[in-house]
């Protein structure tokens, strides 16, 4: 979901309710934001949450095919958007944990099946980008993965098919400057 500027009404029929008629991300993406300096690929609700979390809670980016719903009731969903393009739109909005080993978790591959690094080096660029001098990932057992999902302030759906794709960012202290 994306903010745009404004939506296509047209009439839903004898009930005088209307309907309405988003342009496509495609296009909205690159031609309207609403807020400065926030991507446009940071939906209202996601803005909402980054901003209700405090320092220490935790965020899930998952991909497709990660049981979110199973496992935490603050489920949103980004659909279509890769986790790197959607890092680039978090990590400027918040701090990465100072205080902890590792602010970044990925999830560990099941014994007998392997990770693709490139998916963790994309990540990584992102992140080093943005965050310089962020510790390691840590990465973490499936089902311990799960366990922090449990735990965690929300989930984001996305669009990312890489297998093992799932990240958790934990929140540091917002600075003051």
């Amino acid at each position: 979901m994306l903010c745009l500027p404004h939506a296509q009404r047209k009439p839903s029929g004898s009930d005088n309710r209307t309907k309405i008629k988003i342009a496509p991300a495609a296009n909205a993406a690159s031609n309207f934001a609403m807020l400065q300096g926030i991507s446009p690929l940071i939906s209202p609700e996601l803005l909402a949450v980054l901003c209700r979390m405090g320092h220490g809670d935790e965020i899930v980016l998952s991909d497709a095919h990660f049981p979110a719903e199973t496992f935490n009731s603050r489920v949103l969903r980004a659909d279509g958007l890769r986790i790197p393009a959607l890092l680039e739109g978090i990590l400027p909005l918040f701090a990465l944990d100072t205080y902890v080993k590792s602010p970044v978790v990925m999830m560990q591959a099941v014994p007998g099946d392997t990770l693709d690094p490139e998916v963790g080096k994309s990540y990584r660029a992102v992140i080093d980008k943005i965050r310089p001098g962020t510790p390691d990932f840590e990465l973490v057992e499936r089902f311990a993965f799960y366990e922090r999902t449990k735990k965690a302030f929300a989930v984001v759906v996305t669009g990312e098919t890489a297998k093992y794709g799932n990240i958790i960012l934990k929140k540091g202290v917002t600075p003051l400057s």
